[in-house]
């Protein structure tokens, strides 16, 4: 007699009676042992160890990604991260007012020059370089590094108004970067600034970059919209290769000792990854653009509940800069050895646990919300 994992029952069960709330009929089969049966797919060690991923049209060895971070903003540190096992690196940003403030300045140095004496003229002024700039910096890094890793490189752009400092991405693309991270950090302080106008904006930066660059382009941005699903439907139609949940608004804190205001920065960690885990859950099956987590990763099984959601890759620079660039090894064997415990191939587990698509998602995430004040009054009662 075939015996059945009981937890496996007991999950598969569960799986069923909530699709059937949903209105759908579709069951989860289980095969000995308690794991996914699946029809024409092949089983077996190599089947399951195959993490080989696509990311906005990228190919990646592993879903790992090193996000934008301190460990990118050296040869020595992008080395490190590729040789660590990572899928891809998005590089540290660049950031929108930085490029304002050279190009203001180059403007300068052009308009002093055209006002030097009319008897020196052996005076040719030449075009100002940026080159002790961040700009300069930044484009010769990707120069070196792009060639000598293994991986690709993404540059990251970190903007929030639409204008000519997005013309870097071409020269981004230009040095060799794979692809682009715009990382749209924009906290509206008029409150006279409605929420479409916001949205607006996003998507008209997002076009603006798209038109500029023939490389993939992902979006960094906030769960603060008062209908994240539309607006994540507005970029992807806006052509946004990827979209990557969630930045982090740094919060400021107050300091009673000093009685000031201080702005902080904090590493993540795992509780962070519910609200991000949630969103991919519900956008998967549901965009084009490929989707990517960022927030609150520091072990294997955070990396695995962002894949049974529905991420295509997962990114980190909390467990590495907390661990070092080799723990990304660490973290990829992990997933492997996860799959091939439950005979899973990467594929089978990406989205096993996200919304269906063929479910309404505002009832399937009332009908969780409803549960879990339910289990928390039986938990919690006194």
């Amino acid at each position: 007699m075939v015996e059945f994992d009981p937890e496996a029952l007991q999950a598969a069960a569960e799986s069923a009676r909530q699709k059937s709330a949903m209105g759908s009929n579709a069951t989860d089969q289980l095969a000995p042992a308690g794991s996914l049966l699946v029809e024409d797919e092949p089983s077996g060690r190599d089947r399951a160890t195959d993490l080989r991923t696509q990311y906005m049209g990228l190919s990646l060895r592993n879903p790992l990604v090193a996000s934008a971070g301190p460990l990118s903003q050296s040869l020595d540190g992008i080395k490190a991260l590729s040789e660590g096992g990572v899928g891809a690196i998005v590089m540290y940003s660049l950031f929108e007012e930085q490029i304002r403030h050279e190009s203001a300045r180059e403007a300068e140095l052009l308009d002093q020059s055209t006002e030097s004496f009319a008897e020196a003229l052996t005076y040719f002024p030449i075009e100002p370089s940026d080159e002790s700039g961040l700009t300069h910096t930044y484009l010769k890094l990707i120069e070196q590094a792009a060639p000598v890793i293994d991986v690709p490189l993404i540059a990251s752009l970190n903007g929030s108004t639409k204008g000519e400092w997005s013309n870097t991405a071409r020269q981004l693309a230009d040095a060799g970067a794979a692809g682009i991270e715009l990382n749209i950090y924009y906290v509206p302080g008029d409150l006279t600034t409605t929420g479409r106008s916001v949205e607006d904006r996003y998507v008209e930066i997002v076009t603006d970059v798209k038109s500029k660059v023939s490389v993939p382009v992902a979006v960094k941005l906030s769960p603060y919209f008062s209908s994240f699903g539309e607006m994540a439907r507005r970029l992807d139609e806006a052509g946004a290769d990827a979209l990557v949940l969630f930045n982090r608004f740094l919060q400021p804190d107050i300091d009673l000792n000093q009685l000031t205001v201080v702005s902080g920065f904090e590493l993540s960690n795992p509780d962070e990854a519910k609200l991000p885990r949630s969103w991919i859950s519900t956008l998967f099956g549901r965009v084009n653009a490929s989707l990517a987590a960022t927030t609150g990763v520091q072990t294997t099984q955070d990396i695995v509940k962002y894949l049974l959601a529905g991420a295509d890759v997962v990114m980190t620079t909390a467990a590495l800069v907390r661990n070092g660039p080799s723990y990304a090894g660490q973290l990829v064997d992990g997933v492997t050895s996860w799959l091939n415990r439950r005979q899973l191939t990467l594929q089978q587990t990406r989205g096993m646990l996200a919304v269906p698509v063929d479910a309404d998602a505002a009832e399937y995430a009332r009908s969780g919300y409803v549960s879990g004040l339910e289990r928390a009054k039986r938990t919690y009662a006194q």
